[in-house]
């Protein structure tokens, strides 16, 4: 029996590409008679433009054009005023990027400004529950709470963080005739396709959009932004093919980033550590123009099984773009702040954290009421603990030292949703025996070029090396946002139908066929290997059936959904976190010595790949924890550390020893492929295992993320 292609530890399909140069991102595309736009951006957070004054810029030799009416173009946000700082209200196009830098520079503007809010903190804003967000309460979370006999109540914040992934936002847009290509760095073909017809005022039908290749995402690029649809707009004003890049500093303008909330929680607990009552409500910034949501209350309302509990969401609108995705979305900060009150209660009860979540697990979706597909949570716990020695902490607060070093270790569960979405693919195989297989699918760096390879060979029944996976072109068949994990478990699922519907047509095809040698074959009998169909010792082959059909190759479209699943049972990925730290008690410096992190994400298609997704995440994480924080100046909306000089992101320096296991399970009432997604559990709870370490090592319980050494003073 052929060895599965699922399950090998293959290196990326696309690597070579990458390290020599071969991969063309959006900006890199050679396009005849491409032009250069370079934004403008508003230097008020709230009002509008009375004069702007361009002729100095098309005065500056190579420029050709400067646009200033968007009139005609709708966008998220009003374009007869400023709606946030770093609003365009100009694109310089110019034949080279230097004379359009330069023109933008040039571009004078004066502003009638109107009183701007920027600060979440700011008092007598008043804030508002989302209408995707109500709240929630199931028991009698007051009483339950009044009455406990051990309570634990914390506020907690975390800042905005911006993105920084290598690649910045870029986009070319060529017109021909009234069709519009784009080749833009967007995590969702499909979705800027529309989004950009929609701007424009033209048909989906008549745009096209490139992204093959994406230099990292994180969430920047679901929505399209402004740059996108300017591109579209300045490339169909003046003729010709227009490109914009953003800078790093505009990239913090022109694209949103996870907004910075206030947290409170309180927990009720039995002296023997049952949790049976839990409050939460949390407040996020959000623009005036647009309200953005995502799940900070679902961990709180479903990890443990509390039978008492009430979450409640708000939004306080404030002059600023509105925030987006940014890995682990909603989630990671929700997780955050219920893993660090279990800490405390842990701490309080004098009980093991790994223990104390042990004895409050439950034993159904108590949000839903309906069964969990697979929670392999305990397993996490054990293979976590014992892999990364945690029988060698000391409860004891700062007790461990390693000469004038504080040493602590610190655990926290994590979990996400297993989204899946409909979607198609298209299988196709040649004379020449290899296939392909399509979807308007993304790849922003998990390796999803290689992991749907790998399903797809196997329901092929092909090597690897003849199969191939094409992505990146929303004129594919229909996939969801790459994003929110749901690639896998949705594209995968699909690619595995439509090429189990394809090597089933083959079958049918040869049974039928007098000049086969499998003529009259049982189909339910015959089994593919590297493109060979056998039976009882009859074999045919994908080669010879098109040749005797006479045709260069046969394709299927097919299509998966999950239908009503998640009405029926709990799918989610679970993971337990296990973090080491050092802290300088004399610089209050905090340094993350180890992680190590054991998963529950059913299926693992592709180990190297998954254990890199995993080390990815933790790495975001303690970014996170320690590092990552937007400042603004509030007296104009102005973004302080706009640049990697100035925002700190993850070095080297601060990843250390960094490993996970992922336990052995599938999950099979969720998707045909028994997976669930990676992408984003891989940086929830790493934050509050970080910080949990801290107070192991310190006693101080901070609540405040970024970390800072001040704060350990």
């Amino acid at each position: 029996m052929a060895t599965p292609v699922v399950g090998q530890r293959l290196s990326r399909v696309d690597a070579r590409r990458k390290v020599t140069g071969a991969a063309t991102y959006s900006a890199e595309h050679r396009v005849e008679g491409l032009l250069y736009g370079v934004i403008v951006n508003g230097t008020v957070a709230r009002g509008t433009v009375s004069r702007i004054s361009v002729d100095a810029a098309r005065a500056h030799p190579g420029v050709l054009h400067v646009l200033t009416d968007f009139s005609s173009l709708r966008l998220a946000h009003p374009v007869d005023r400023i709606a946030f700082y770093g609003q365009p209200i100009a694109v310089v196009v110019a034949e080279t990027l230097e004379a359009a830098t330069h023109g933008a520079t040039l571009v004078e503007a004066t502003y009638e400004r109107q009183d701007a809010v920027t600060d979440l903190d700011a008092p007598g804003i008043p804030s508002q529950t989302p209408a995707d967000e109500p709240d929630y309460s199931r028991g009698d979370p007051a009483g339950a709470l009044a009455s406990a006999q051990v309570k634990v109540d914390l506020e907690l914040t975390s800042a905005r963080e911006n993105h920084n992934p290598i690649e910045l936002p870029s986009t070319i847009a060529r017109w021909q005739g009234g069709q519009l290509t784009l080749w833009d760095k967007t995590q969702w073909s499909q979705g800027a396709a529309r989004t950009v017809a929609g701007a424009l005022g033209i048909a989906v039908g008549d745009v096209r959009v490139h992204n093959e290749f994406i230099g990292g995402g994180f969430g920047s690029g679901i929505q399209t932004y402004d740059h996108v649809m300017l591109a579209a707009f300045a490339a169909r004003e003046v003729g010709s093919p227009v490109k914009i890049v953003l800078t790093r500093r505009q990239f913090y303008y022109g694209a949103g980033f996870r907004p910075a909330s206030r947290h409170r929680i309180a927990l009720g607990s039995s002296t023997a550590g049952r949790v049976s009552a839990l409050t939460y409500d949390v407040r996020i910034e959000n623009a005036r123009y647009q309200s953005y949501t995502d799940g900070l209350t679902d961990l709180p309302q479903f990890l443990y099984g509390v039978p008492n509990t009430r979450t409640a969401y708000r939004v306080t609108p404030v002059d600023v773009h509105s925030p987006c995705s940014m890995r682990g979305p909603g989630v990671v900060l929700g997780n955050f702040a219920l893993e660090t009150a279990m800490d405390q209660l842990a701490h309080e009860l004098a009980v093991d954290p790994v223990e104390l979540r042990l004895r409050n697990e439950p034993t159904q979706d108590e949000v839903n009421q309906i069964p969990f597909s697979t929670r392999k949570l305990r397993e996490c716990y054990e293979t976590g603990a014992r892999r990364f020695g945690w029988s060698r902490r000391n409860a004891e607060p700062g007790s461990r030292t390693d000469g004038d070093l504080l040493i602590g270790m610190g655990m926290a569960t994590a979990s996400y949703h297993n989204n899946r979405r409909d979607c198609s693919a298209r299988a196709r195989i040649h004379a020449d025996g290899t296939a392909e297989v399509f979807a308007a699918s993304a790849d922003m760096g998990p390796g999803t070029t290689t992991s749907v390879m790998q399903v797809a060979a196997d329901a092929l029944g092909l090597p690897a090396s003849a199969v191939t996976f094409r992505l990146g072109d929303s004129s594919y068949p229909t996939a969801p946002l790459h994003a929110a994990a749901t690639t896998m478990a949705s594209v995968g699922s699909a690619a595995h139908t439509t090429c189990n519907a394809l090597r089933a047509e083959f079958i049918r095809r040869a049974v039928a066929d007098p000049n086969s040698p499998l003529h009259g074959a049982n189909p339910a009998d015959v089994q593919v290997r590297d493109g060979q169909l056998e039976t009882s010792g009859a074999r045919d082959s994908y080669r010879d059936i098109l040749r005797r059909a006479g045709l260069p190759s046969l394709d299927i479209t097919g299509n998966w959904g999950p239908g009503d699943a998640d009405s029926k049972i709990s799918t989610y990925g679970y993971g337990a976190v296990f973090a080491e730290v050092s802290v300088d008690p004399l610089l209050g410096l905090v340094r993350v010595r180890r992680i190590f992190a054991a998963y529950d994400v059913g299926r693992v298609i592709s180990p190297k790949l998954a254990h890199s997704q995993a080390i990815g995440g933790m790495v975001g994480g303690i970014g996170m924890a320690l590092l990552e924080g937007t400042v603004t100046d509030h007296r104009d909306g102005r973004i302080v550390n706009a640049s990697l000089a100035d925002y700190l992101v993850p070095v080297n320096a601060d990843v250390p020893d960094l490993d996970a296991a992922f336990i052995n399970t599938e999950d099979p009432q969720a998707d045909p492929i028994g997976v669930k997604g990676l992408g984003e559990i891989t940086i929830v709870g790493v934050a509050p295992a970080i910080g949990n370490a801290v107070f192991n090592a310190t006693g101080k319980r901070l609540t405040d993320l970024p970390i800072r050494p001040e704060a350990l003073l």
